[in-house]
Formats: structure tokens, sequence, C-alpha cells
């Protein structure tokens, strides 16, 4: 545990399972105080809050819909108002509903782009005025190899993660003056819920390293950013796909 990162508090969405338990685990073992948010994945969110406090961290958590434009707004605004300024965000929480783009119905492409991209803007906007308030922080977005070179089945969430980096870029720009950094981390194949009806029997063979990451390599890319020794990268992409692209 680093002693400079103790008080620091980092919002982590989505951290009920997958990549962002491992990230919410990963920052409170490093000594940040995690917000852990779910939405619907109340018990699988209290069961990383339990290890994250067995193992000598500190949290709490918050709930909330990403795609709910005032859910969102009222919520984080309530938890601002009451403990300050963020450390961190790492906006990882999101979704996919795969098919091929002729057969795609609205209901797919509305939730995925509501949830994903819309989500970059119902998390991040409300708490962006009290990080440039204290002039420090960092803004970590999770967003995919499918957002960057694009997938077939996937026109939805790689358009939604496409945006997130474009989004992202952006904000890093507008956000540099007041030392907070901004940056994407795209995962490739990732051990999660959302790989377990994949071939992977046909997706591996096109990876360099013949294998799927791991949730908590994802996690150390994330709490690297989130150090002070990540103060001078800004508005960059970390590719961890195994040597995809």
């Amino acid at each position: 545990m680093s002693e400079e990162n103790v008080g620091k508090k980092v919002l982590v969405t989505g951290a009920s399972g997958g990549i962002g338990a491992a990230i919410a685990l990963a920052a409170a073992k490093e000594g940040y105080y995690v917000v852990a948010h779910y939405n619907h994945g109340k018990e699988k969110a209290e069961a990383v809050l339990e290890q994250i406090k067995a193992a000598g961290g500190s949290g709490e958590l918050i709930q909330f819909n990403l795609s709910d434009r005032a859910d969102c707004e009222a919520k984080l605004n309530a938890w601002t108002e009451a403990n300050g300024a963020l450390w961190g965000i790492v906006q990882n929480a999101g979704i996919c509903r795969d098919a091929a783009f002729p057969g795609m119905t609205a209901e797919s492409w509305d939730a995925v782009i509501h949830t994903n991209l819309d989500g970059f803007y119902n998390v991040i906007q409300p708490l962006v005025m009290p990080m440039c308030r204290q002039k420090k922080g960092r803004i970590i977005t999770i967003a995919s190899v499918s957002g960057v070179m694009g997938n077939r089945g996937q026109v939805n969430y790689s358009a939604s993660k496409a945006g997130i980096i474009g989004a992202t870029k952006a904000l890093a720009v507008e956000l540099a003056k007041r030392k907070i950094t901004v940056n994407c981390i795209a995962p490739g194949v990732i051990e999660t819920e959302m790989i377990k009806d994949a071939p992977l029997d046909m997706i591996l063979p096109t990876i360099p390293m013949q294998r799927a990451g791991k949730p908590e390599e994802i996690a150390s890319a994330a709490v690297f950013l989130l150090s002070e020794g990540a103060s001078y990268i800004t508005r960059q992409v970390i590719n961890v796909n195994g040597g995809i692209i």
C-alpha cells in the first residue's frame, strides 16, 4: 500500500464484476479509497467491498443507472457535496448486445449507445468541475479493441467504444492545464462474463499471445494511470490486448 494514495478517493463504475472488480481491488490495495459503483449487481458489489476491507482497504458502494442522466447527476452531485472532489474516475461500466447489423434491433443499438457512450457524459460531466477546482486528478475510460479496429457483430458496441476514445482524447486537451490526466485503456479479449459465449477456438489463434487476458492485467494498467508516476501521460489509448494491433 502506498502512503501517498491514502485519502485519495477513486470512483470505479461497474465494480460489481469482471474488469471493474479487479480495478477496484487493485486500487484499494494501493491505498485508494474506492467508491465502488453498481447498478443491478448489488450482491456482487458487496462481495467486492468485503474483499477490499478484508485486505485492509477502505471504500463504499454507490448505485446509479449509467443510462439515466438525472439519476447519475443527482447521486453524484450529492456524493460530491458530502465528500468533496474525487482524485480519480475509472469509467468502466458498459454492456454489449451483439448481432449482425442487418438484424440489429433499434433497442439493441440504443441500449449500448445510451449505456456506454452516454454514460461517459452522465458520469464524468457532473464530477469534472470539482476536480478542476482542486487542479489535480485522473480520469480513465475503458474502451475496447472493438472501438479501435471494429469487430463484426458489434457495430453498436464498436461505435460506442470508438466514441469513448474520441471523447477521452478531446477531454484530455481541455483538462491538461488543470493537471488532470485523461486516458483510455482498450482491452482485447479478457476472461470475463462478456466472452463466455464467444467462439474462443476461433478467436485465440488471431491473438499473437494465443490467450485471453486476465482482468488483473487491465487493473494493473489502470492503477498505474491513477498514480503520481503517470502525471505526464494524457490523451493516450493504452491497448492491452495480447498484440492484436
